[in-house]
């Protein structure tokens, strides 16, 4: 069955880093593009990265671009969030999804097909 699983999330200061991995199984990860969605208490999930099937394109929101940086690895079906200066509203339930091999211009939740159980990023002021 689909798995995807998030590790890495846990408290931080403000101004420091995490990385956020996420392991995929049960699907052929190569042809998926790979998002990270984020979900704070009381907000509705946002989009915060998306990288393609094939590595040569991505996508970042505003608030997040130039402090966060998503890659993979395809031969260990793998994508990782790379997050630095790190703010308190930053804090969230991090989500990793799987979708079509193309990020959209604006990656949405509904446009993708498989996601994780979420890990927590809590940053401290």
């Amino acid at each position: 069955q689909v798995q995807l699983v998030e590790s890495g999330g846990g408290l931080v200061q403000a101004g420091g880093s995490l990385r956020l991995s996420c392991a995929a199984s049960g699907f052929t990860f190569e042809y998926y593009a790979m998002g990270w969605f984020r979900q704070a208490p009381g907000k509705e999930r946002e989009g915060v990265s998306c990288i393609s099937h094939s590595n040569d394109s991505t996508y970042y929101p505003d608030d997040v671009k130039g402090r966060f940086t998503i890659s993979r690895d395809n031969a260990k079906s793998t994508v990782y969030l790379q997050m630095s200066s790190l703010k308190p509203e930053d804090t969230a339930v991090y989500y990793c999804a799987a979708g079509p091999p193309a990020c959209p211009l604006v990656p949405t939740a509904a446009w993708y097909d498989y996601w994780g159980q979420g890990t927590q990023v809590t940053v401290s002021s």
